[in-house]
């Protein structure tokens, strides 16, 4: 898939759109072929979520890889920003532009995530918290994903500080984000 993309945009250099031409590239979240125990994409573990996200085109830094945390919501408000348009006043994405060129980091601090009624997560660039219910009980596990990427390791009985701070900013981020399961959860 890369060798394909690198021929689409070495034949859009060579023609003359080049210059006016942004190309996005997402694709689907990923699926747990076996990981965790699981098959499908029905998690909120980091290999069920994250999506290829690529760029390139007119104020897009060529070469330039970032690691931010972002919603596939975002690509719109980036558009309307590297095209110089104005979006519409109820589009909630944030631009990438600056984490693209270098100013910020962080677009987003913390993301939240759901699965259905079954399991709400936030994460953040290092930690993660995910809960869940059970047979009627709720779980929850804690992830350092610095440390551990491949979230092998739940160090929710480690880190009880970790794991309260994160399901006040999970509360706050599904009343946030109109939750239909803030406060029943």
């Amino acid at each position: 898939l890369d060798a394909e993309i690198g021929r689409l945009l070495d034949a859009l250099d060579t023609s003359p759109h080049a210059r006016s031409t942004l190309v996005i590239f997402a694709g689907d979240n990923g699926l747990a072929l076996g990981q965790h125990g699981l098959l499908g994409k029905q998690s909120c573990y980091e290999h069920s979520l994250r999506v290829p996200l690529i760029m390139a085109g007119p104020g897009v830094p060529r070469g330039a890889r970032r690691n931010t945390l972002c919603y596939l919501l975002d690509i719109y408000q980036t558009v309307c920003d590297l095209t110089g348009q104005r979006p519409a006043p109820t589009v909630e994405g944030r631009s990438l532009v600056p984490a693209m060129r270098g100013r910020d980091r962080n677009v987003r601090d913390a993301l939240f995530l759901a699965y259905r009624d079954l399991q709400r997560a936030v994460r953040e660039d290092r930690w993660k918290l995910i809960e869940y219910r059970v047979k009627g009980e709720k779980r929850a596990q804690l992830f350092d994903l610095r440390a551990d990427p491949w979230e092998m390791h739940d160090l929710s009985s480690v880190h009880p500080k970790q794991v309260e701070r994160l399901h006040g900013r999970l509360l706050a981020l599904q009343r946030e984000n109109h939750d239909p399961m803030a406060g029943r959860w």
